[in-house]
């Protein structure tokens, strides 16, 4: 950006500093000056403003900074005009409050349009700013002046009133450029009762531009939502100054000045005001940005976090309320030690006590403080940094390797992978496919699966620890979540238990097992009852502990996203609770000696309903609590659905092992006597042959 120091004097007539001091100045302050240029009369500064710094993009705001830097007043601008001919309002509407929340418009009548002369035609030729018409020219040089976008519509072409308003799907406008725009139904117009004038706080329209014929003119100066304005600007590929200013946060209270400094330009070349400013102001949108709520400031606070200073006196009171003042910030003292703060309403990056106390730090000047090193304070792990850390160690160890996905999700893929779950939407999203902070960890892993697929690297195994999120914008609920994702186009050799088509779900199924072995948990059911609907049904099943929600699910992405995705082979992917599963301890490992005693192995062969699943068969036996049972695994499982329907062979096989004796027949018999009696009890059948 731009900035000429000689408009900068006008502005401070009292700044005394060189312009080379100046710059120094200002850049040591954070308002960075990257160039310093010598003109006839002054120096042109070659500025780096910050995108947050939006209020500093423009002369006015460079002297503010200046003001509050050497502790000078900076008059407020004159916007006194000349006594308007009585009239009736101007008739203006606004449709679309949440997006347009203040619209002031200004009548001039019988005015001259010609080339700019004087101050503007000076400081356009210094700048090297294109001139065009007066009328044009007072806009862009307010602009540059003070930073609020302005507008000026040749009045003799609206029909009726100004409409602030949605476009209508399908709607066309031409615009300045002299292109023609078929408008969404989302973008915002500056309409009359018949046509769009101009697509909101980007670009003029053509058929209301101002021209040599031009006799009457409508002035606007307004506030529009960010949002829709970036939306809009990057939708048409139009980055212009006003979209510039508009997506980074104009000032609120600016529209009216703004519209009165420009009128005092146009009417430099004659005309008269009609009427009296229309100014309609949406409260809600005022709350939110100039009358926001105040903020509580301590001097104790400001001083305990900047520290030493080389000045003796270091940071004190006055020093703090010169500063905030001279920024613009209304003091109102609640004590000796602090003060509740009005925020200035050009100055939206302002949110926090502590944003406060770094306008302190910056103004007062970095150099300033001295050299000290902060109190050591001991280093605390997190409380889930061990497990995080086993959880992570296992997946290595399993051939998965960890990645990293986008924070953001698109709104399709919230109501997919996390129906039911308030996402929370961007106020600034970076694309109309990450709009809302992402509520499950499933897209990004299917995404990067997808992404390696497309490159034919066929052989994928991925897990991601990361942080999901539920809520509203004021209440945002954040917890961690693991995703592991598998693909794979080779063929296993079948096992006894499963087909080798089955064998990836398996494989994922068993990571998952694994995880859970490595906390404390009760024992682990499965079921593929109320499963999420992004899984195959019949490819997927949920681990649970005990009543309640799984802790887990996992299979096969379904036929139709992976369909929708253009996926080249089947995707299996897993979603882990890990609030659930961090809430227990790991299992902490214990060496003890190998007995001396000979170990015995039993198998025991079953017929079950096909209704009894390996946990319970699994449960019933660990309950019957036999301190010497070292092992329960099973060996074999058949089936024939034809010929032995809703049945299953199972062969199961326990290890008995005493530290202190050898095992006599009794013992083991009547362990064994309390198994079959327990497998017996869920229905169970033991084969004799």
């Amino acid at each position: 950006m731009k900035i000429l120091t000689h408009w900068l004097r006008t502005l401070l007539p009292t700044l005394a500093v060189d312009d080379r001091q100046l710059a120094d100045d200002l850049t040591l302050r954070g308002i960075a000056v990257e160039g310093v240029h010598e003109l006839p009369g002054g120096h042109l500064f070659e500025m780096d403003i910050t995108t947050n710094r939006v209020d500093a993009m423009n002369h006015y705001g460079i002297a503010r900074e200046a003001a509050t830097i050497y502790n000078l007043a900076l008059p407020a601008y004159d916007t006194m005009l000349p006594a308007g001919t009585a009239a009736a309002p101007f008739p203006v509407r606004i449709e679309a409050p949440e997006l347009c929340g203040r619209f002031t418009a200004r009548v001039l009548r019988g005015v001259t349009i010609a080339p700019s002369t004087g101050q503007v035609a000076e400081y356009f030729s210094l700048l090297e700013q294109k001139q065009i018409w007066n009328a044009v020219d007072a806009s862009n040089f307010v602009l540059l002046g003070m930073g609020h976008p302005t507008h000026a519509f040749d009045l003799d072409k609206i029909e009726g009133g100004i409409v602030v308003r949605l476009a209508k799907a399908g709607e066309t406008l031409k615009l300045l450029d002299g292109s023609e725009r078929t408008l969404a139904a989302d973008d915002l117009v500056v309409a009359d009762e018949v046509k769009a004038l101009a697509l909101a706080g980007v670009m003029g329209g053509w058929d209301s531009m101002i021209t040599p014929e031009t006799k009457n003119i409508l002035v606007e100066a307004a506030w529009f939502d960010p949002a829709s304005i970036r939306r809009s600007s990057r939708r048409y590929g139009l980055h212009t100054d006003a979209s510039h200013r508009f997506e980074r946060g104009a000032d609120f209270n600016a529209a009216p000045v703004a519209n009165a400094l420009v009128s005092q330009l146009i009417l430099v070349s004659g005309g008269h005001v009609e009427g009296e400013l229309i100014d309609i102001v949406v409260p809600e949108v005022q709350a939110k940005t100039a009358a926001r709520p105040r903020i509580a400031l301590s001097v104790k606070q400001v001083q305990r976090h900047l520290g030493t200073t080389l000045a003796p006196e270091g940071i004190t009171r006055e020093i703090v309320q010169q500063y905030l003042e001279s920024l613009g910030c209304e003091l109102e003292a609640v004590s000796d030690d602090a003060f509740a703060a009005q925020l200035p309403s050009w100055r939206l990056d302002l949110e926090r006590e502590i944003d406060l106390i770094e306008e302190v730090c910056r103004v007062y000047g970095y150099n300033r403080f001295a050299n000290t090193l902060p109190t050591p304070l001991p280093v605390v792990a997190h409380p889930a940094a061990a497990k995080e850390a086993a959880v992570r160690a296992r997946l290595l160890a399993l051939g998965f390797s960890e990645s990293v996905s986008s924070t953001f999700a698109s709104e399709g893929d919230a109501a997919l992978f996390a129906a039911g779950v308030g996402a929370i939407p961007m106020e600034n999203p970076l694309s109309d496919e990450a709009t809302l902070l992402r509520p499950s960890l499933v897209p990004g892993m299917v995404t990067m699966l997808a992404h390696n697929l497309n490159r034919d690297v066929k052989e994928v195994r991925l897990f991601e620890q990361g942080q999901v999120f539920a809520g509203t914008t004021m209440v945002v609920d954040e917890q961690p979540s693991l995703t592991l994702g598998l693909t794979t186009a080779a063929v296993d050799s079948p096992s006894r238990t499963y087909t080798a088509a089955d064998a990836p779900f398996f494989a994922l199924k068993g990571a998952v097992e694994s995880l859970l072995s490595l906390f404390a948990t009760p024992s682990v059911t499965y079921s593929a009852k109320g499963l999420p609907a992004w899984l195959e049904a019949g490819r997927a099943a949920g681990a649970s502990l005990g009543e309640g929600a799984p802790i887990a699910v996992f299979g096969q992405l379904s036929v139709a996203e992976a369909a929708k995705r253009k996926l080249r082979q089947p995707v299996y992917v897993a979603e882990v609770d890990l609030t659930r599963l961090y809430a227990m301890p790991l299992k902490h490992v214990t060496a003890k000696d190998l007995s001396r005693y000979q170990a015995v192995e039993r198998d025991f062969s079953f017929v079950f309903p096909d209704a009894v699943s390996w946990g319970s068969i699994a449960a019933a036996i660990t309950g019957l609590a036999i301190a010497e049972m070292q092992s329960l695994k099973p060996v074999e499982v058949w089936r024939d659905a034809k010929k032995y329907p809703g049945v299953y062979s199972q062969l199961l096989r326990v290890v008995f092992q005493s530290n202190e004796r050898t095992l006599t027949e009794a013992e083991l018999t009547a362990a064994s006597t309390g198994i079959i009696e327990a497998l017996s009890g869920l229905g169970g059948k033991l084969r004799v042959q």
